[in-house]
């Protein structure tokens, strides 16, 4: 193996995944374990503790990291911040990373990652600007600019989770309470654990999120999800006009968010045409370490 490859590292809050990343974009090998939740000091040595076992099989000297994480490190102090595992808030993350496993390390927001990773080669390679959505337990994006990352002046190009639900009608105000501190974030209604809550307040028995597209008794939950989902990239687009918007998460396997979507875009945002292209991620759950893992030139 030449040091050209790089490593990737996805940090979520369920599990910790591992990839090394050929130079053609071939995740050769991988590997994951469960994330320590609550366990700041367990979660540093749990990526530590994956790294070394993909240097050691392969028989690598140390080679470049990249890590995606929920929230991102404050540009003014380094500190962790926004993320919804929460036992990273206020942690030097990166630089006890780097201490750790004495290298450099890259980090940015999982969403990032995954905007990164589609527009590279992906489902929106060659698109001059992507925006990368993440629709999972939480809700977040990225932007990507001619094949560059745009993390912004504060570092929060992107955030989209937690701006407030757009033109709300009179039951959708303050809405629930995010774990940010604020009301009415898009998280707090386009997320799986938000659609989870709602399923279960109209006494809906469903054992996911997606289910709310085959459920016989949700319709009214999908239409209103979607309903939510094309108003708020209305926002968007009406801010970025990206060319593309790549879905990712685990409700990215919703069809009715392509089928739909497009035709419900005119309504909200403001030109004569809508042409932005929907997309579902071509690289699924590999998006955001491969991603990661791109962080290095």
């Amino acid at each position: 193996m030449t040091s050209d490859h790089r490593l990737g590292v996805d940090l979520g809050g369920t599990k910790i995944e591992a990839a090394l990343m050929s130079p053609d974009g071939t995740l050769t090998d991988r590997i994951r374990s469960e994330t320590p939740r609550g366990n700041y000091q367990g979660t540093l040595e749990a990526i530590r503790d994956l790294i070394e076992q993909l240097e050691g099989k392969h028989q690598s000297t140390p080679l470049p990291l990249g890590i995606g994480v929920p929230g991102s490190p404050s540009p003014e102090t380094g500190l962790m911040r926004n993320a919804n595992s929460q036992c990273l808030n206020g942690k030097p993350l990166r630089e006890d990373l780097e201490q750790l496993m004495s290298r450099p390390v890259r980090m940015a927001n999982d969403a990032n990652c995954l905007a990164l990773s589609e527009a590279v080669d992906g489902a929106a390679a060659g698109a001059e600007t992507v925006f990368g959505v993440i629709l999972g337990t939480g809700v977040g994006g990225g932007l990507v600019v001619n094949g560059q990352l745009l993390e912004g002046h504060n570092a929060v190009a992107g955030e989209w989770g937690h701006m407030s639900l757009p033109w709300p009608g009179k039951d959708e105000v303050p809405g629930q309470r995010c774990y940010c501190g604020r009301h009415g974030c898009l998280e707090t209604w386009l997320s799986g654990t938000a659609v989870e809550a709602q399923a279960s307040a109209h006494g809906l028995s469903i054992s996911q999120a997606t289910d709310m597209s085959t459920h016989p008794e949700a319709s009214f939950l999908l239409e209103e999800w979607l309903d939510r989902l094309a108003r708020s990239l209305a926002v968007v687009i009406n801010i970025v006009d990206p060319n593309v918007i790549v879905i990712g998460g685990g409700l990215n396997r919703i069809d009715a968010i392509y089928e739909s979507i497009p035709s419900r875009l005119s309504e909200w945002v403001f030109s004569d045409s809508v042409s932005t292209r929907i997309l579902k991620a071509e690289h699924g759950d590999s998006s955001g370490i491969r991603g990661a893992a791109r962080l290095w030139p």
